[in-house]
């Protein structure tokens, strides 16, 4: 993969919020699925900025890393 972000994620459609962000709202995470590239991360209060890419092996590392509880605030 040469291009790890995508300089305007609004012209990518099916974003949703990640399950791991807050319910209060806020500072939010969404995620982009089926992307063939890799996962597509964004901030929600950003829609129209950037999205960085992690390859699918990378991303299902820190979704293990979250499930397991090893990342604290």
């Amino acid at each position: 993969m040469t291009d790890h972000t995508i300089p305007n994620a609004a012209v990518l459609n099916g974003w949703r919020k990640s399950s791991y962000s807050g319910s209060e709202g806020g500072s939010c995470v969404e995620v982009l699925d089926g992307y063939a590239l890799g996962v597509p991360v964004r901030d929600s209060k950003d829609q129209d900025g950037p999205a960085l890419i992690f390859g699918a092996g990378t991303w299902s590392i820190f979704i293990s890393t979250l499930k397991g509880g090893k990342l604290q605030n």
